[in-house]
């Protein structure tokens, strides 16, 4: 009797904690609550205003000429008296190659052209000394036009002794090595005792940074509003430093290059910076804003408002009675924070942030963005 009682209240046991186990738990009713409850979000109305269609590129500085002095002559180097990195103008001395072969072959050439000159004038004595005996009938019409003959070849002689003589002299003068332009000398790449062959050894390189050339490549689907821009006139492009440290600088667009590369599908330009605090340098990567046009009276909202769903892009549209409404948009361009765009009017607005809480039914709550804690006044701690 005891062990069929022990059984039945292991079996009560058992049956209560299959209910208790299998029993659906009871609403919460803050849950309800807090799933209805609105939910905060940031948000901004949609303005209207002119935004430019600006393409951000990246570009490089390139001297406006530049030049790599090389040899005219075989010589040996024998003063560089120029300073690395010295502004120099056209004209200024580079360098100077030992000049003593070349002073040596100018007075070979002199004292060749005063010897021949010396026969030149011999053979013209002759030939009016020989003119007077042939009237008279002494010397033959035969021995007349040989010493002619001679006369124009001691001419000839002379001639090509000037000639030699102004060769030598031109020599002479490559052994001094100017500045071909105005700009800025780079590194000393020979020094005393150099030897240096002709057209072979570069000696110095000169650039004329003012103005400055900033190179850069558009992307060929931005070809339209390019010839779209040109035809208005002249178009501008702003250059900075990548960081954007300092203030920009514009510079005129001067080069549209006449082909698209097939390998990179860009079209590669110039713009012409005066550059007259030399702040930019050749080589220099710089970033290059084009501005290609300017849209008038365009409906813009903050980029943060923009958002890619299942039907492209969207905005999420607070309505009256603070609901949301997911507005599909085109994107028309974008700048400075603001992004313009068809399919929004102005004044409407718009979620900045927050989305990620955001369904069709949800209901918000507008906050304002928090303000940024005063600064402690001199003295106090923060």
């Amino acid at each position: 009797m005891r062990f069929f009682l022990k059984a039945f209240i292991v079996i009560l046991v058992l049956a209560g904690g299959i209910y208790l186990y299998l029993r659906p738990a009871p609403a919460d009713p803050a849950a309800g609550k807090k799933d209805n409850a609105p939910v905060p979000v940031l948000a901004a109305r949609s303005e209207t205003g002119d935004l430019a269609i600006v393409v951000d590129l990246v570009g490089r500085g390139e001297a406006y000429e530049s030049v790599s002095l090389k040899a005219r002559v075989d010589g040996q180097v024998q003063a560089v008296p120029f300073r690395e990195g010295q502004h120099v103008k056209a004209g200024e001395i580079l360098l100077r190659l030992d000049p003593a072969d070349f002073n040596a072959r100018l007075r070979q050439a002199e004292a060749n052209q005063a010897r021949d000159q010396a026969q030149l004038q011999k053979a013209h004595a002759d030939v009016t000394r020989y003119q007077a005996l042939q009237q008279q009938g002494f010397v033959s019409v035969e021995k007349l036009a040989d010493l002619n003959a001679v006369l124009a070849a001691a001419e000839a002689t002379v001639q090509a002794d000037r000639a030699a003589t102004e060769l030598a002299r031109l020599q002479l003068s490559y052994a001094t090595v100017r500045a071909p332009i105005d700009g800025v000398v780079g590194a000393r790449l020979v020094f005393p005792g150099t030897a240096v062959k002709t057209n072979d050894t570069v000696l110095a390189v000169v650039n004329r940074i003012q103005p400055l050339l900033v190179s850069f490549a558009l992307p060929e689907r931005h070809l339209g509003p390019l010839r779209a821009a040109l035809a208005k006139g002249p178009i501008a492009a702003t250059v900075s430093t990548p960081d954007g440290a300092g203030q920009a600088l514009t510079a005129a667009v001067s080069f549209v290059d006449n082909a698209v590369d097939p390998g990179t599908g860009t079209l590669l330009m110039k713009a012409r910076l005066d550059n007259r605090d030399e702040r930019f340098s050749a080589g220099q990567y710089l970033r290059v804003e084009l501005v290609l046009d300017t849209l008038k009276d365009a409906v813009t909202v903050p980029t943060e408002a923009i958002q890619q769903g299942s039907k492209g892009t969207v905005v999420y549209t607070v309505t009256p009675d603070m609901g949301i409404d997911i507005r599909p948009v085109r994107i028309v361009a974008e700048r400075s924070g603001r992004v313009a765009l068809t399919g929004l009017q102005a004044g409407t607005m718009v979620v900045t942030d927050g989305h990620l809480r955001l369904t069709p039914k949800s209901r918000v709550k507008i906050n304002m963005p928090e303000a940024a804690p005063p600064l402690p006044a001199a003295g106090q701690a923060r």
